[in-house]
Formats: C-alpha cells, sequence, structure tokens
C-alpha cells in the first residue's frame, strides 16, 4: 500500500516530538514493503525555527540519517488533489493547515479511493478545542488519537465517526542501549520549556533535585526563556539547546539517570498519556524517574518499568537511591527496556494500524466498533 502521511514536519523536530513517531512509523512501513510518503508545508514553524537555530546543516543532517525517508515541501500551488491520487492510505496531522483538512474530506467525499485519517498527538483537543471543533472532519473515516482519555474527548464531542487509540512508541531501531558509551553525567532531561505549561515542575523536579544533591546534570531542549537560563546556571546544569533528535539514544547512554516532567494539560485533562520522551528512554535502557501522572491505561509498570516522584523532595530521594545503588539502577533500565520491546515499539503500532485498516474496511461504517 502506499500511505501519504500531512505532517508539521518530517525533517525537522526542533519543538516536534511527532517527527519523532513518525519517522518510526514510515521506516518501518517500508521495511514491509508499503510506500510512504510525507507531505510538509514549505514554512512550518518547527522548521522554520530549525533552520534559524541551526541553519541547513540540520536539515542536511537529517537527509543522512534517514536517507530512505521521503518529505515533499508545499506550498499554496501545491496541488494536493494530485499529491494523493494513487495514495491507499492518508494520515492528516492535527497541526495541518484547516483548509487543506478540509480540501483533503473533499477529495474523499467526491470519490477518492483511499482510507482518510485524522491524527491527533496534542492536547489542544481541551486546551484549545474551539480549534479542534472547528476543522471539518465529516468526510474522514478515522481519528487516530494518541490516547484513551483524548479517544473519549473525541468520541462526546462528535468529532469525526469513528475514533481510536494509538499511542505513540520508540522506533526502536534508532532507540535502544548503547552500551558501549562511557558515562560522563549522572543525570540527562530532554524537554522543552514551551509555553509555561510545566515551568514551576522543571524547577521542582529538576532544578531543585539538581542543585541539592550537587548532581553532574545537562538539559537540552529550546525554548528556555532568560530567567529559566538563569536558574539552571545557578544551580551548575549544563544547558545544551537543541538536540536532534538522532543524537538523543547516545546522550541518554552517557548519563546515568533521566527524568520525566508531564505538561500540566495531560496531568489535569488527559491522564494516560506520557508522551514519546517516556517510551525513548525507556527503549535506551536507561532509569526513568517521572513527576506525576496518571497511568490509567496501565501502559507501564510503576516502581518496576520506572518511578514515580510525589513531588520535588521525592524526586531527590529517588534520584539518590538510584544513583547509589547499581543494582537498581540496573533492574530499573532492564525493566522499562522489556516493557518497550514487548509492547511500544513503532512496529508495534504499525501491527495496530494496520489491523484498524482492515477493520474499517472489513466493516460497514454503522458497525465500526469504537
Amino acid at each position: 500500500m502506499k500511505f501519504v502521511f500531512y505532517t508539521h514536519s518530517l525533517v525537522s523536530d526542533w519543538n516536534h516530538g511527532n517527527a519523532h513517531f513518525l519517522r518510526g512509523v514510515m521506516r518501518d512501513l517500508i521495511r514491509r514493503d508499503h510506500v510512504a510518503v510525507a507531505l510538509e508545508p514549505a514554512n512550518s514553524w518547527s522548521r522554520e525555527n530549525l533552520l534559524r537555530d541551526r541553519g541547513g546543516e540540520a536539515v542536511e543532517a537529517f537527509h543522512r540519517t534517514f536517507p530512505e525517508l521521503r518529505s515533499l515541501a508545499y506550498g499554496r500551488e501545491f496541488d494536493h488533489e494530485m499529491a494523493i491520487a494513487d495514495a491507499d492510505v492518508v494520515i492528516v496531522h492535527e497541526w495541518t493547515d484547516p483548509t487543506v483538512i478540509a480540501q483533503l474530506g473533499k477529495v474523499r467525499r467526491q470519490g477518492g479511493e483511499f482510507t482518510l485519517i485524522f491524527h491527533d498527538t496534542h492536547h489542544r483537543a481541551v486546551s484549545a478545542k474551539e480549534d479542534i471543533a472547528s476543522l471539518d472532519l465529516q468526510d474522514y473515516d478515522l481519528v487516530l488519537a494518541f490516547g484513551e482519555t483524548l479517544r473519549q474527548r473525541y468520541l462526546r464531542a462528535g468529532w469525526g465517526r469513528n475514533v481510536f487509540t494509538w499511542h505513540e512508541a520508540a522506533d526502536d531501531v534508532l532507540f535502544k542501549p548503547l552500551p558501549e558509551v562511557d558515562k560522563e553525567g549522572d543525570l540527562i532531561w530532554i524537554g522543552n520549556w514551551g509555553d509555561d505549561e510545566r515551568s514551576g515542575e522543571i524547577i521542582s523536579f529538576l532544578v531543585e533535585p539538581s542543585r541539592r544533591l550537587q548532581l553532574k546534570t545537562a538539559v537540552r531542549g529550546v525554548r528556555y526563556p532568560p530567567h529559566a537560563l538563569e536558574a539552571l546556571k545557578k544551580a551548575n546544569i549544563d544547558y545544551g539547546g537543541w538536540i536532534a533528535n538522532a543524537l538523543v539514544p547516545r546522550a541518554f547512554a552517557q548519563h546515568r539517570v533521566t527524568i520525566h516532567i508531564p505538561r500540566r494539560p495531560y496531568v489535569e485533562a488527559l491522564p494516560g498519556i506520557p508522551t514519546i520522551r517516556v517510551f525513548e528512554a525507556l527503549a535506551c535502557g536507561i532509569p526513568l524517574i517521572s513527576a506525576p501522572w496518571d497511568d490509567v491505561e496501565q501502559l507501564f509498570r510503576p516502581g518496576k518499568d520506572l518511578l514515580f516522584a510525589k513531588d520535588g523532595n521525592d524526586m531527590a530521594r529517588l534520584l539518590r537511591d538510584v544513583l547509589c545503588d547499581p543494582s537498581l539502577a540496573a533492574e530499573l533500565a532492564a525493566t522499562g527496556l522489556e516493557a518497550i520491546r514487548a509492547r511500544h515499539t513503532c512496529h508495534h503500532r504499525v501491527d495496530e494500524l494496520l489491523a484498524i485498516l482492515a477493520q474499517i474496511r472489513a466493516t460497514p461504517v454503522s458497525e465500526v466498533a469504537l
């Protein structure tokens, strides 16, 4: 089959985590002898910020790292109908321009012989619900939501005809343990500051525990305002800015422990959605300690695959435990890796996607199980 993915960007992962997952899914489809192509706006926010931050070399590095992946950039005059004419499946990410979303639905309504899918991997369904409610999804065959609570939100609001849960996952061809890499530091956190959705939590669960324990800590990510950079500096935390996702496995391997700090909208309104960094960290075999979030779908085994800290003091205690107890660290790394390999790789998600497509195509629309 031929899969066409409309994405905010495949080439740039600058503050754009969905690119990580999409790359892994496309690579797995290609390994199964399917055709997978991405379409992205030429002036996407992520791509423009990447070019401004790191220049054209970052784009060239993407092509060197992922030579099998193909992404076409489109502008205002792009012929979308021609681009999807021979597609079997078209998957449209929720950051796609609403006019393009509606145009693709029109093509489907007028006889397009492809399965049209809307894919939501963000929290706007609760944090900016008017944006999602205004999208024209009536001609989409199904919706993929990256968590059960998000799926339920779509069902309650009547957005889309058929809604399925499709979690993100780790590309375990890229994200894997690198035991040959020497440890250079204690703690690493890879995450963006963003729009003050977790600024207090970053201070409580990262900056203060690192300062109190006098850890050798590294932070990689973007959109850190001056006051955030000053807080990192005062805690003697090394800030390195953006890191290409392909380099993250080595960065994890150079450190002894990592943490997860979820954004507030997920904790408060969309429980059960850990976002992709949890999957990627565990796939690399690094012990993971998380700030609180409710794993309502039981994706992981708390206390075995990862540890949960109740607050900043608890985070400091757990960091000390992991760093001072090699057997505990090794056990966490092993069980977390086991969980990913058993259930949460891009290969698993492609299996799920193909099963959903088979169900949709074999069952009358009125009888599709939600």
